[in-house]
């Protein structure tokens, strides 16, 4: 990986019943990580949950570069977008937060 490592970063609101599926679906090894392995440059996939308010997730998902991801999101753009309708059920809300540059490290 060069020096270059981006994260593009999601909030969610997710009510206390769908938790358990957003946290599956989200995570990891769920089905938005399963997605991005499929394209070269996909790094992880970091779920986060606040501590403090109930049902708020962050998503960090790191790629080699921006160029790796904005490849990524054209020649999978069909799959994100169908993959995002599966689980639009599972949140209340959702807010791109921004796509950014590892100052300090990579992943």
């Amino acid at each position: 990986m060069g020096d270059r490592v981006i994260a593009a970063l999601w909030e969610f609101e997710v009510a206390a019943e769908q938790a358990a599926e957003f946290e599956r679906q989200y995570g990891p090894n769920g089905a938005w990580a399963r997605l991005f392995r499929r394209a070269t440059g996909y790094v992880e996939t970091t779920l986060l949950r606040d501590e403090v308010r109930p049902g708020r997730y962050v998503t960090i998902d790191w790629w080699e570069s921006a160029e790796a991801y904005d490849r990524f999101r054209a020649v999978h753009a069909a799959a994100y977008e169908a993959l995002d309708t599966a689980c639009e059920a599972l949140t209340i809300a959702e807010r791109r937060l921004g796509r950014f540059a590892s100052v300090t490290r990579a992943p």
